[in-house]
């Protein structure tokens, strides 16, 4: 480790260092930053569920996910789903699927994805 990276880890709030090592994480699983997701591109990513909330999308159920991996946020969709097993705030995932753009915001609907464990586990 560097000087300068040992400086910025004693100096770094919890919050940076949790960023640091999810990033560093899906960076070991071979996957995309969610900041660097070109639009209408197949991708790779990998992070931590921060909310998972029920929406219905026009009569339709959707369990609607936030991910997050250390560099950014996207949304992934499940239609016709209210609940997944495992899928739940705190959650690690690996996931696969389309990245959309909706109401300027990205979004993957009903993306593959495979349970991780959790920090501990």
């Amino acid at each position: 480790m560097t000087l300068k990276e040992t400086l910025h880890r004693a100096f770094a709030s919890q919050t940076e260092i949790e960023a640091d090592e999810e990033r560093t994480e899906s960076k070991q699983q071979g996957c995309m930053a969610l900041s660097e997701l070109p639009a209408r591109s197949h991708v790779t990513v990998s992070g931590i569920l921060r909310s998972v909330t029920l929406r219905p999308r026009e009569g339709v159920p959707a369990l609607e996910a936030e991910l997050y991996d250390g560099s950014g946020t996207i949304d992934l969709v499940w239609l016709g789903r209210r609940e997944i097993a495992g899928i739940e705030p705190g959650r690690r995932l690996k996931l696969e699927g389309r990245v959309c753009a909706v109401d300027g915001r990205r979004v993957i609907f009903n993306p593959r994805y495979e349970l991780r464990p959790r920090q501990g586990e």
